[in-house]
């Protein structure tokens, strides 16, 4: 199996994996096995997320990539049996409309159900297209023949569940890959791709190399608790933005320039973009202004570090996405080839 389709498989298994921020730890579980069976040691941190050693050199690098993913909680239960939720992670409500989900109890127990409208049916509403759809006038209508609160309540459903959307995972036969949370489990599955590369002996990095899956990344505060660690660059693995006014697309590896927190360090980004070149790689450099990074999460709480952010590039982010086999080769090919450098 090359490296590619060992990233592919990996992406796929966590992306059927439910993990909203802050309900992560079977996605948690996941890596730690994977990574177990690779023959390394990663360490569970006290957030939740995984942090794990590759290979011994002189100036370390940090990779980062996150495993949390857009989700929702449980607001309230209202009187019909229809549950409120609260956004996890910064999404638009339409985006969700009509999706499957999952509702999570504190005990273990699943139930599915459908987010919809206040006013669903065109039969009964008409004109309800032009509604605007958010917290107050969408829902959650569970798959349970409850017509109550109490009804719910006995499910074991109640304030503080976690909600998880229905990835809807397909590879199609030209290589495009559409789920939802690619952002960034697209990213995590490179990073276990590059511990297998390393462990086969494919790629032999010119320097000391960590690996970090971070769990708390959608709200903002993913690497923060890196400040004790003594790396001299990280470089977080993430997505790349499809757009107007953005050079990249699903097939290629985007290097970020700048983002919502201010530009990336100068001569990483460089060197990012000469390692690019000089292998042929499809890529593209971008500015990102409505984004954000674990890497900028590590220099706001202060990490002394260059901080760099690749990845591959993603299409409608924070909806229901898109990449490319070819985006996910490239980030993984300029990622070994940097720390190989």
């Amino acid at each position: 199996m090359s490296c590619t389709q060992y990233a592919i498989e990996q992406i796929t298994n966590l992306l059927n994996i439910p993990s909203p921020t802050g309900f992560t730890m079977k996605a948690a579980e996941y890596l730690m096995n994977e990574l177990t069976a690779l023959g390394y040691q990663p360490v569970l941190t006290n957030k939740g997320g995984v942090m794990c050693h590759l290979c011994d050199g002189e100036h370390p690098i940090l990779l980062s990539a996150h495993v949390d993913t857009l989700g929702a909680m449980v607001r309230s239960v209202k009187g019909n049996g229809r549950i409120r939720y609260t956004h996890i992670g910064g999404w638009w409500d339409n985006s969700v409309e009509g999706e499957n989900c999952l509702v999570h109890t504190r005990d273990g127990r699943t139930y599915s159900g459908t987010v919809q409208t206040t006013f669903a049916s065109q039969h009964v509403h008409p004109g309800s297209a032009n509604k605007d759809r958010s917290e107050d006038t969408m829902e959650i209508v569970l798959d349970e023949l409850v017509k109550s609160a109490a009804d719910v309540k006995e499910l074991g459903i109640s304030t503080g569940c976690f909600i998880s959307w229905d990835p809807r995972v397909q590879l199609t036969e030209s290589g495009f890959f559409k789920s939802r949370h690619l952002d960034d489990k697209a990213s995590s599955g490179v990073l276990l791709a590059i511990a297998k590369a390393i462990r086969d002996g494919a790629v032999k990095p010119a320097r000391s190399v960590d690996i970090m899956f971070t769990v708390f990344e959608e709200v903002g505060h993913g690497a923060s608790p890196l400040t004790h660690y003594d790396f001299e660059e990280i470089l977080a693995v993430d997505m790349g933005c499809v757009g107007a006014d953005l050079a990249c697309d699903e097939t290629m590896v985007s290097i970020c320039c700048k983002d919502s927190g201010g530009p990336y360090n100068y001569d990483m980004t460089a060197k990012l973009i000469e390692v690019a070149e000089k292998n042929g790689l499809g890529y593209a450099a971008d500015v990102y202004p409505s984004y954000g990074s674990d890497a900028g999460a590590a220099m706001r709480s202060g990490l002394d570090a260059r901080h760099a952010l690749i990845g591959p590039g993603v299409f409608a982010s924070h909806g229901y996405e898109r990449t490319h086999v070819k985006g996910i080769e490239n980030t993984l090919k300029l990622a070994c080839a940097y720390i190989s450098e």
